[in-house]
Formats: C-alpha cells, structure tokens, sequence
C-alpha cells in the first residue's frame, strides 16, 4: 500500500486487492450532472474506466452534483488515472452540454472499508443517498444508481435486511471529504 499527499489535494491511498469507496464533486456543488443523459455518459465511462483498469465495481450513484462509487481495486495505482480519465473525459462533455465557463469536477475523495461492517455500511449510504438528498422517497423510482442492480442479485429481503442491519448508515459523516470546502 501507498500514500500519496498533494498539496491543496486530499490524501489518497493506494493499495491493490482492496475494497474502495470512492466520492466526486462537481465544483461549487453545481447541478451540471441534471440531464440524465450525462449521467448516463458519466456511469459509461466510469465501467469503462474501471473495466480498463480490471478494477470491480460493485455499487455507484450519480446525482445532481456528486457521485459515490464502491468497488474493488486491483493495481491501487491506477486510481489516480482512472479518476483522471473519467473526469478528463465527462468534464469536456458537461462542459459543451451545460455551456459552463469554469471547471467541472472538484476532486475526489478515497476510503477504504477496514471491515465487512464499514464496507456494508457505506454500500447503504451509497444507495439510500437519493432518499438522503430528497431526489426521490422511494428508491425504486431513482433510475442512476446500482440499487436496482442490488434489488436483482440479492433479492429484496435481503437488502432489506442490510437497511436494517447497518443503521450507522444514516448518520454517516463522510471524513474523507467532511472538511472540503468544495
């Protein structure tokens, strides 16, 4: 494992084989990501990315201003060009299709799940943040996000009882990105 400090950037660990929770801002918490077709250009190019890189993605939304992924590395160095490709990419595309002067994405923020608890809990937050932002009441009826692929594999009982089980979801402070003034 390595570590990697940027000046006016956040620390970012890289380590192979590891359990990722992965956050992005858009500059100045802007709404840039509305349309749901760039959204859907954003989720392209982060399987693409992450496909590249052989990582695993496991679970992702895409909201109005920020994104949260959750997967598996496996060359932990490769986060930064993944993170670079994708926002590279979107960033000229959102900027043509919203006409904005100034730069798109923020940054990003890195975590690694020490522990199955730690990792469950973050997948809940991940997918319940569309109810968390009040984009939706239900998640059934928010379309960019992995929940339905989850309601698929695991059945509903199942998630339903990972709600349950992880209540630490809902005062869930992200740290990694808590003290960025984005």
């Amino acid at each position: 494992m390595q570590r990697k400090d940027y000046l006016h950037n956040p620390t970012h660990i890289f380590a192979d084989d590891t359990p990722y929770f992965i956050t992005a801002a858009i500059y100045q918490k802007r709404p840039l990501l509305k349309s749901p077709e760039l959204k859907q250009l954003l989720l392209e190019r982060i399987k693409h990315c992450f496909a590249t890189h052989h990582w695993e993605l496991h679970h992702w939304v895409i909201l109005d201003n920020h994104y949260h992924l959750l997967g598996k590395s496996r060359v932990g160095l490769d986060l930064a060009r993944i993170m670079t490709d994708i926002h590279a990419f979107t960033g000229y595309y959102i900027k043509q299709a919203t006409q904005t002067q100034q730069r798109v994405w923020w940054n990003y923020w890195d975590y690694c799940p020490r522990h199955e608890r730690d990792y469950r809990i973050r997948q809940i937050y991940l997918l319940n943040n569309p109810v968390k932002h009040g984009y939706v009441d239900n998640l059934h009826r928010y379309q960019f996000s992995s929940f339905h692929d989850a309601l698929a594999t695991q059945g509903a009982e199942k998630l339903r009882r990972q709600f349950k089980d992880y209540p630490e979801f809902h005062t869930l402070v992200l740290r990694e990105a808590y003290d960025d003034d984005f």
